[in-house]
């Protein structure tokens, strides 16, 4: 069956040979679905006939939303933490162990609950794409049973055993590397397409990192960095030289790292949420767009330094805070996310590419970051199909 979105105000398809600007923006357009791909973007008079036809009533339409960095098997809750924090106490990597006691007490059946839960709340805001992360087990039976989980709702899955250093390995980090990189990462690989690994102080130094990343390299798995967040370190130029598809957060930044980043292929992903969240510095996504680093834009929705799934608050943090234009920040939520998945079937509105995308109750995609907190998403499609 084929539909057509007709009557919209502004239509974002990320294709700057089918529209205005980078953004590729139609005015008074509409949008063919064939299946679950796009068959046609245009204006709205020159539409072909088509089974099915939704009016969009003068309101914009843009790609879902692509969600690169998540963490969402897990349980419990950390609310005091949260609370603490605002008032007066700093953030560091330590909370995670909060989080991994009681991922490790929950059932199967409570994490994947709770997985669903949080999708159902992303997509309601526009997400359509969303990759998700181990490391709240980090026993190989626990890691395990967290990718196997995720695997179950999304293609986009990551190894992230090397989260933290698990508790019991406190005193012996160098060993509980060698469980990442050897009998978890042989558990863990058949269900997972990334490896991921936290390169910051009070986890992993930078050799560890290099042993946890080659080692899933070997095993066919592709590299990820949560990479200078908390301080400056070697993170991004580690990913920059593996050919990791994103380095996450990239909040301290040396020139040299700008200058790796812009020089290679691994996205930089910025996650305000965390520096909302934690009142953190936050990223300059000016100076790394300005630099001609390659910019995507995620919510890192976990329970302790981010807590939100919401992509349309991300956008407004970015612009307000960050130093992005409405239309850079639209992109790196869209087009930049598809990027750091290595995806070019997603996060634009192209022929050939999966029919998702979001129906805005405003006339403009720029009404993201001009009405924060407003619940503007009124209709999702996720693979051709109406699910919002």
């Amino acid at each position: 069956m084929s539909t057509v979105i007709t009557n919209i105000a502004t239509l974002v398809t990320n294709d700057p040979s089918l529209g205005d600007g980078p953004l590729g923006l139609i005015q008074d357009a509409a949008v063919v679905i064939d299946g679950d791909r796009v068959a046609w973007t245009g204006e709205s008079r020159k539409a072909p006939a088509t089974d099915n036809r939704v009016d969009a009533g003068g309101r914009a339409v843009v790609p879902g939303f692509v969600d690169s960095h998540s963490h969402l098997v897990f349980a419990g809750d950390r609310t005091e933490e949260f609370n603490a924090r605002m008032s007066g106490r700093g953030y560091t990597a330590g909370g995670i162990r909060t989080t991994v006691a009681a991922t490790r007490a929950a059932s199967d059946e409570d994490l994947e609950r709770n997985l669903t839960h949080y999708l159902r709340e992303a997509l309601r805001q526009g997400t359509t794409t969303f990759e998700t992360k181990s490391g709240y087990g980090l026993t190989v039976e626990d890691e395990a049973r967290a990718l196997r989980i995720a695997a179950r709702h999304t293609d986009e899955v990551t190894y992230l055993g090397a989260h933290i250093v698990a508790p019991e390995y406190a005193d012996d980090p160098a060993a509980y590397v060698a469980l990442v990189t050897g009998e978890m990462l042989d558990a863990c690989a058949p269900h997972a397409r990334w490896i991921d690994v936290f390169c910051e102080k009070g986890a992993f130094d930078g050799d560890q990192a290099r042993a946890v990343l080659t080692a899933g390299k070997a095993k066919g798995l592709h590299p990820r960095v949560h990479a200078n967040q908390l301080t400056y370190g070697p993170g991004v130029q580690l990913a920059v030289e593996l050919d990791a598809a994103s380095a996450d957060h990239c909040t301290h930044l040396t020139d040299a790292d700008v200058a790796a980043l812009a020089s290679g292929n691994t996205v930089a992903t910025l996650l305000p949420g965390a520096e909302f969240s934690t009142r953190a510095q936050w990223p300059d996504a000016r100076r790394l767009l300005d630099a001609g680093v390659t910019v995507a834009l995620s919510t890192d929705c976990n329970p302790g330094s981010s807590f939100t799934s919401s992509v349309p608050f991300c956008i407004a943090l970015a612009v307000r805070d960050m130093g992005m234009t409405p239309d850079e920040a639209v992109w790196s939520a869209t087009a930049g996310g598809a990027a750091a998945l290595r995806r070019e079937d997603i996060g634009r509105l192209t022929v050939g590419a999966r029919a998702d995308l979001a129906l805005l109750d405003a006339p403009s995609h720029v009404h993201l970051a001009y009405r924060p907190g407003v619940p503007l998403v009124t209709g999702v499609w996720r693979g051709g199909v109406r699910e919002v």
